[in-house]
């Protein structure tokens, strides 16, 4: 069943004149990315010439997504937005919550016991506003938006930075914090800055071991997890057109790890196949119709440097597979090469874990042609070595592939099926041992491998690849080990090779499920009473943040000085604090304690100025905060890369932090500081970052005349009585300048539905 095909029918409709129009306000060809981004302009909003990285446009998405995590602050916020219903389609997936630790069922069980007051809030909230349910179970929320929402040249926001999956069905699909998306549920524009476009020619087909998950290994290479920053990806060529959807997918879900604001592909074939082997037939057919709009103009890809920013090449028959890592899903090592770089970097080279999953590899066909290497296990008289773990993407797939006998296979080499859920992928992994903090290495189909990111150990060294070369590289238990080339000794002494993988693009015998999950809300739902217990430590209602004094800062205290990458795991972690994302309060105590202080090289343990003492970041703001003392943070490069999770800029806002100033920010998590009424700030000089001194005081000068493009000065006054004044730098427009004289953009939507 296609949901909401009134509105993808209208999409559709209104599709080519809006293209047209654009293509000729431009006088020249245009994108894919450009076709969908001026399909989807706001009302408003008339189509120009947008200067890429700068212009401020707002746009009208068709649909949000928001998983159980983030949709408790995102559904806390819109409650006090005022509106009855929801004013596009939306969808709650509770898949964030579900720790990964026995088994599926019994895992299951667990989580619904647990976080049941959470659970029962998200589907009476949903139930209420005209928001579509998933349960828990049901699946991670990129795959089942893939398999039920996702439509060609649409434009959706979710409240996950791995949004950005739907591109394998040719969306533009951007993760946003919270903010952004009761904005869009309120039925008010959605402004994003204009991206600019980073082209990749795909040419060649894969073969043999390599995946789709190696052409965005490959790419995080080129571009690092920064170089895509402010940027669409738009993949083209006959290596594109030769991949299946949900390969596609794989690529683009990936793609929030370089920093891109989406990433997206043309509609072809393998999307026609796609969507009607999951029941959207009539999606395909409509797409059919328009599929000239659902590519970009032939111009471009005839000569894509004279329409992209950047242009990127990769042959799929030279490429080889990767293993990127480990601490930054950047770092590229063909398989070839692993050998040489395990030993130059003294990385432990025996594969504790083999996890493979996660909302981007966990389609049919990842699991069919990893099922074809676990059956090799038997046929070839081997022992798997190392612990091996699948987490499916869904119920639909779940139950397919048990039904397929997947599942048996995968048993019989002793894996372990986790729960349709995020698990390790996000920290929710109750991993036996981990908390001796031993020095290991793990391998999995995952997208992020901070520190601490898969089971809470500093010291686990986690490698990211494809389905495939996880399953072969547990099963030898060895990082070095290149399934290209070497041999494997089985239990009978003798020499084997492991042989290529095999699989299905799509089910043979179609996809089958007996309860997907879905729960749909009510017609009416104006008599549905949401109710929070005021002494529940899983939720908390919101009080509104207080507006600007309407004068510069003054007497502000530095809180951290953060060195190096700090990401929004960092700002404020997952795992077990996943159970307190409704709950501002209490999620505060995480607030920043994965940082590490400049000044003695330790996480969590910063000066309080009022006493001198060191102790947690928590705690030494609430310190000032108690005595009416605002503070700034400081911090490194992309600062806030990786998680959509917008309890990061809500945290600190919270705790009385008036303004972070870094030397440069990751996309989202720099417009949810802007959202929530934070002063997100640049050095206009990198080097200015080494004049902060641990005892600094500090003034920000100039917000009586906040401008855009006006820098402002801070001063920093030293302990030594010693100052120096800096110049810096913000992207704040003149809404934006609104939102922070506000208090926050929700204080001014909750005028704007009450007036």
């Amino acid at each position: 069943m296609a949901f909401d095909i009134e509105m993808i029918k209208k999409v559709y409709a209104e599709m080519p004149a809006k293209v047209d129009s654009a293509r000729k306000a431009l006088g020249r060809p245009l994108t894919l990315s450009e076709k969908i981004l001026f399909s989807h302009l706001h009302g408003h909003q008339a189509p120009a010439d947008f200067e890429r990285g700068k212009t401020y446009v707002d746009f009208a998405p068709d649909r949000v997504a928001m998983q159980d995590a983030t949709a408790q602050m995102a559904l806390l916020q819109f409650m006090q937005a005022g509106r009855p219903k929801v004013a596009v389609p939306s969808t709650v997936h509770c898949d964030h919550l579900i720790t990964a630790k026995v088994e599926a069922k019994k895992d299951l069980q667990v989580a619904n016991a647990e976080s049941k007051e959470v659970y029962d809030f998200l589907a009476s909230v949903s139930n209420k506003y005209g928001i579509g349910f998933w349960k828990p179970g049901a699946g991670i929320i990129h795959q089942v938006v893939l398999e039920n929402y996702a439509f060609p040249g649409g434009l959706m926001i979710g409240t996950d930075s791995h949004t950005v999956n739907a591109g394998g069905l040719g969306m533009i699909a951007i993760g946003v914090g919270g903010a952004d998306a009761c904005d869009v549920m309120a039925g008010l524009a959605w402004e994003l800055k204009w991206p600019k476009l980073i082209g990749v020619k795909l040419t060649g087909k894969l073969s043999g071991w390599t995946a789709p998950k190696d052409v965005i290994l490959k790419v995080a290479g080129i571009l690092t997890v920064k170089g895509g920053t402010g940027a669409i990806v738009e993949y083209f060529g006959e290596g594109a057109t030769n991949m299946s959807c949900t390969g596609k997918g794989t690529i683009c879900n990936m793609g929030a790890e370089i920093g891109a604001t989406t990433s997206t592909f043309g509609y072809d074939a393998s999307m026609g196949r796609y969507l009607a082997a999951t029941d959207r037939a009539e999606v395909a057919q409509l797409a059919d119709g328009i599929s000239a709009y659902l590519n970009a103009d032939p111009e471009v890809y005839e000569a894509p440097e004279k329409y992209f920013d950047q242009v990127i090449e990769i042959n799929l028959n030279e490429l080889e597979p990767h293993l990127n890592g480990p601490f930054t899903p950047d770092l590229a090592t063909p398989i070839s090469k692993m050998k040489e770089m395990a030993a130059a970097n003294n990385w432990p080279t025996k594969i504790d874990v083999g996890l493979i999953g996660s909302c981007t590899n966990s389609s049919y066909e990842d699991i069919s042609r990893a099922v074809s290497l676990a059956k090799q296990v038997t046929e070839k008289g081997l022992k798997i070595k190392s612990e091996y773990t699948i987490t499916p993407g869904s119920e639909q797939v779940r139950y397919t592939i048990e039904r397929d006998g997947f599942l048996a296979s995968f048993h019989n080499i002793g894996a372990t099926v986790f729960a349709n859920a995020c698990g390790p992928c996000i920290g929710m992994w109750d991993r036996v041992g981990a908390e001796k903090q031993e020095r290991n290495t793990i391998v999995h189909s995952f997208n992020r491998n901070f520190a601490k990111r898969a089971d809470g150990n500093p010291n686990t060294l986690a490698f990211v690849a494809s389905p495939e070369l996880v399953t072969a590289l547990a099963i030898a238990g060895d990082l070095t080990f290149n399934p290209i080339t070497d041999f494997l000794t089985n239990e009978k002494g003798e020499q084997v090779k492991l042989d290529e993988p095999t699989g299905q693009e799509l089910p043979p015998r179609g996809f089958a499920v007996e309860d997907a999950g879905f729960q749909a809300p009510a017609a009416d739902g104006s008599g549905i009473n949401v109710q929070v217990d005021p002494a529940s430590n899983r939720l908390q209602l919101l009080d509104p943040f207080k507006a600007w004094e309407g004068t510069d800062l003054k007497g502000l205290k530095l809180l951290i000085k953060a060195k190096g990458k700090c990401t929004t795991d960092h700002i404020s972690m997952a795992g077990p604090w996943l159970k307190f994302r409704g709950h501002l309060d209490n999620i505060s105590n995480n607030m920043l304690i994965g940082a590490l202080n400049f000044f003695n090289e330790k996480t969590d343990y910063v000066k309080n100025q009022l006493n001198g003492e060191y102790g947690a970041v928590p705690a030494t703001q609430r310190a000032y905060k108690a005595v009416g003392i605002g503070s700034i943070v400081v911090g490194d490069e992309n600062y806030g890369e990786g998680s959509s999770r917008e309890h990061a800029a809500m945290e600190p806002r919270h705790l009385g932090v008036r303004a972070i100033l870094v030397k440069s920010f990751a996309r989202i998590h720099e417009t949810n500081l802007k959202k929530q009424g934070m002063l997100a700030l640049t050095f206009n000089d990198k080097n200015d970052y080494d004049k902060i001194q641990e005892d600094d005081t500090i003034n920000i000068e100039g917000l009586t005349l906040f401008a855009p493009g006006k820098s402002l000065n801070l001063v920093f006054q030293h302990a030594d009585g010693s100052a120096d004044t800096i110049v810096v730098n913000h992207t704040y427009n003149e809404q934006q300048i609104e939102w922070f004289k506000a208090g926050g953009a929700l204080n001014i939507i909750r005028k704007q539905v009450a007036g």
